[in-house]
């Protein structure tokens, strides 16, 4: 696009009012109109920048995040976005507030909910809580704001939970569209989701049930290669295999990663410890940093700009490499 009426155009043409005043937990709870219109106004917010149009929508308010898990790229996305939109970072640190001292949840989130317009919450350490943590938030600003206790209830936001890492998987799913020229390029394109892992049990679980369940929507085949016993939720295989079907594509599970990265066309990849046992691990790790390292160093731009995913789009001499 090239003038800021073709994104308007583009955003006029959709239909995403539910997402006004609404929250954003899950990328499968979001119609197929809401995240176009997320990655459209991500384009278009690019485009401000990059033109020096001012994004700032707010003249003051603040932005609270809440990292119950240690972050570095996500922690410094929110406080770049909201500075962006002209909203203010307070950062949450729990073991200074009144939570330490018993406060409820109920009290914590409607105190730092006044004259807040947003609020963003990495809660990703224990399967069954992180999720369920966030709607306890927002059921009780919920309550809150219907009680006239806050003027407005600030929006929600999903900064990885023990479900889903919706900021990461569609950041790079903008980031593979731009690569292939468009959404209309990707059926028949295959990509590769290497397993997730970490010292913590509930990390590894969202970025890759973020992928099969957001990738799975564009009519790609989406294979996931993970050690046996390190399984998804089978209700989020279920998601992604309903989203094959209904764009065409495809998603497959195994546990051999040379079958997984097969004529892929991209993949993700993340590094740690727990997977070490893995058969062949250690001398695929090598290879792929080695890889990355020399495509980080020829072209920055074939990679995503994130080094936590690794995600980058082969080519023909990259295959030549192997």
């Amino acid at each position: 696009m090239k003038t800021l009426q073709d994104y308007i155009d583009k955003l006029n043409a959709l239909n995403f009012k539910d997402m006004y005043n609404s929250d954003f937990f899950l990328t499968w709870e979001k119609t197929d109109d809401e995240l176009e219109a997320v990655f459209t106004l991500a384009d278009a917010l690019r485009f401000m920048r990059e033109n020096n149009i001012s994004t700032k929508v707010f003249e003051s308010g603040l932005g609270i995040s809440l990292f119950r898990d240690n972050s570095t790229r996500t922690r410094f996305s929110f406080a770049s976005a909201c500075n962006l939109l002209g909203l203010e970072v307070q950062d949450l640190d729990e073991g200074k507030s009144q939570i330490a001292h018993g406060e409820t949840v109920r009290e914590t989130a409607n105190m730092i909910s006044f004259m807040a317009d947003v609020i963003g919450i990495r809660d990703d350490m224990y399967i069954g809580k992180g999720n369920a943590y966030m709607h306890e938030v927002v059921d009780a600003v919920t309550e809150g704001h219907k009680d006239g206790i806050l003027q407005q209830k600030p929006t929600l936001v999903n900064l990885q939970c023990d479900i889903d890492h919706p900021t990461q998987a569609m950041a790079d799913m903008l980031h593979i569209i731009h690569e292939f020229g468009g959404v209309e390029n990707l059926k028949g394109k295959k990509i590769a989701m290497s397993w997730a892992y970490s010292p913590s049990y509930g990390k590894p679980l969202s970025v890759p049930q973020g992928v099969i369940g957001l990738m799975t929507r564009f009519g790609m085949d989406v294979v996931l290669a993970h050690p046996e016993g390190y399984e998804v939720f089978p209700e989020v295989e279920a998601v992604a295999a309903e989203n094959a079907k209904k764009s065409g594509g495809s998603f497959t599970k195994t546990n051999n990663m040379a079958e997984a990265f097969k004529d892929a066309t991209s993949f993700i990849q993340r590094a740690g410890r727990r997977l070490l046992p893995w058969k062949n691990v250690l001398n695929y790790m090598e290879t792929v940093t080695l890889r990355e390292s020399m495509l980080w160093k020829k072209n920055f731009w074939n990679r995503t700009h994130s080094t936590k995913t690794g995600l980058y789009r082969r080519t023909d001499e990259d295959d030549q490499r192997r």
